[in-house]
């Protein structure tokens, strides 16, 4: 991968901004460095801007090094610094499947690149060969979701393999919801692949969504670049304390998950009882894509008594498609109660 090559030369060019906390680095005593108030103590300091206690924690549990990891505002805010990074406005284009995760499309119109789909076969999965002929000589990323987003299924690994060998741009894979899946994460292949990127999120597994933690982890050189374009102090010190709390007690997270997991196989059972439900697709997520009889009608009838769902009708290959999430035993009793 010719790095250099890829990255707008603007970018490549940026002296990025120097905070206080950048050119000092460690304890002392008095700081008088950085115009802060020195009262209302534990808050009144600019955050580690690099937030290295949170990522020493995370490469210890995901069996990376800390300088892979870049930690977002979510995962929203990593996807669009490799737009920023990458993509020459008007000029190159980003490639995905079709459907997925929204929020790439999005990020592509913000940023004024085009956005290019390549829709998904019947079983919702992919060929690389096929993804890869979307693509030309200005397309600087391709993003997957797997498991995908809205159909719940692993994308085929081999596919995803062979499209980063394959591709001469960065390959971004989201894994918001690998902690449900059977398939093991591609962190292990980071070593092997220098265009590769992973997502992945405090917001599922985790029980933090409202937190607005993402985790992107690459090479060592494209994690310099997004600290480079990134907001000085993106993630504040509330955050930081909250997550160095939540990963000391990650035997938390399994417990949730093997829950939701023996969740997520009876509510299947239980919804495929219905007269209403046409199919029940194959999930690897903690949701479960349904084909239904009548999307709209269903849906409103949930609505009126207080049970959200997602409403998939519109989406491509999701005809009378409705997105369930996996919840308590309680509330999905209550979902299976009003569809009946």
């Amino acid at each position: 991968m010719n790095l250099e090559h890829l990255v707008r030369p603007n970018i490549l060019n940026l002296k990025p901004y120097s905070s206080a906390r950048d050119e000092f680095k460690g304890e002392a005593s008095v700081y008088l460095d950085a115009n802060e108030n020195p009262y209302n103590t534990l808050f009144n300091r600019y955050p580690d801007p690099l937030q290295i206690k949170v990522k020493e924690k995370i490469a210890t549990l995901k069996k990376v090094e800390a300088q892979q990891i870049f930690l977002g505002n979510g995962s929203d805010e990593p996807i669009d610094l490799l737009f920023r990074v990458f993509c020459q406005p008007a000029v190159d284009n980003v490639v995905s499947v079709e459907p997925t995760y929204g929020m790439y499309e999005v990020a592509a119109g913000i940023n004024n690149v085009e956005y290019r789909k390549s829709l998904l076969n019947d079983s919702f999965d992919f060929t690389s060969d096929e993804l890869l002929q979307a693509t030309d000589k200005r397309t600087k990323l391709i993003f997957l979701c797997s498991p995908n987003n809205p159909t719940g299924n692993n994308l085929s690994r081999s596919q995803i393999i062979e499209t980063v060998e394959k591709f001469e741009g960065i390959v971004v894979v989201d894994e918001a919801y690998i902690d449900f899946s059977s398939q093991p994460s591609l962190l292990g292949d980071l070593e092997r692949y220098k265009n590769l990127v992973v997502l992945q999120t405090f917001s599922k597994a985790w029980g933090s969504a409202a937190v607005r933690l993402g985790m992107a982890f690459a090479d060592p050189k494209v994690v310099s670049l997004l600290n480079k374009v990134k907001y000085p102090y993106n993630i504040n010190v509330l955050t930081q304390e909250y997550a160095l709390k939540l990963l000391g007690n990650a035997e938390n997270v399994d417990k949730w998950v093997k829950t939701l997991l023996a969740e997520r196989t009876r509510l299947e059972v239980r919804l495929s009882e219905l007269a209403c439900v046409e199919k029940i697709y194959p999930t690897d997520a903690n949701f479960l894509l349904v084909k239904v009889s009548d999307a709209n009608a269903i849906y409103k009838k949930l609505v009126e008594k207080g049970i959200i769902v997602r409403n998939r009708n519109t989406v491509a290959l999701c005809g009378n498609c409705l997105r369930i999430t996996v919840g308590t035993l309680a509330e999905n009793e209550a979902l299976v109660k009003e569809m009946a």
